[in-house]
């Protein structure tokens, strides 16, 4: 009977919108990191991910009134750490490297309003500088759709799962664009 009572009582904070929800760790997608190793990339550093502000509109997620946060702080250093993450795991970082990859986070949105599918924007323009001088700068979209569902016990705790997914996707997308591989090249 306690437990049905603590089962109860999960969902209905779910479900009010008082919890605070953090969103799972990112982990690599690892046939994209070879199709990049094979691109030949060079040492890189990555810059610092824009907004640092977490009050930022892309530093903000609510999930069915529930707000989604991340360990970093924001949602930009979050990106800005799963890239590291990715070219460390290529063995390509290097804080002191030439090549520098910079970001600003334009959009940002986890949706779990629907009935039965949830889905996922992200935009942000990269900027990758050579020595100082601007050699790419575009933006870049990924959009997501995962299942879901009406009852907030389940879209709630979908939509936080699927963040990881969503930047992924715009990583994948980054690192298989010619023109970022040709920048990152030493």
């Amino acid at each position: 009977m306690t437990r049905s009572w603590a089962i109860l009582a999960s969902i209905a904070v779910l479900t009010t919108g008082c919890a605070s929800l953090i969103t799972p760790t990112y982990s690599p997608d690892y046939p994209s990191l070879d199709r990049l190793k094979a691109g030949q990339l060079g040492k890189v550093a990555v810059g610092t991910f824009q907004p640092r502000d977490p009050q930022a509109p892309v530093n903000k997620i609510t999930l069915r009134g529930s707000s989604l946060a991340t360990p970093q702080g924001t949602f930009s250093e979050y990106l800005e750490s799963a890239m590291r993450s990715d070219l460390n795991e290529l063995r390509a970082l290097d804080p002191n490297a030439q090549t520098r990859v910079d970001a600003v986070l334009l959009k940002n949105e986890i949706d779990v309003s629907g009935f039965s599918t949830g889905t996922g924007v992200m935009v942000a323009t990269v900027t990758v500088s050579k020595r100082g001088a601007t050699v790419l700068q575009k933006t870049y979209t990924a959009n997501t759709q995962f299942e879901s569902s009406f009852a907030g016990a389940v879209a709630i705790p979908k939509g936080m799962n699927e963040y990881p997914t969503l930047v992924r996707t715009l990583l994948q997308t980054i690192y298989s664009d010619t023109a970022f591989i040709n920048a990152i090249k030493p």
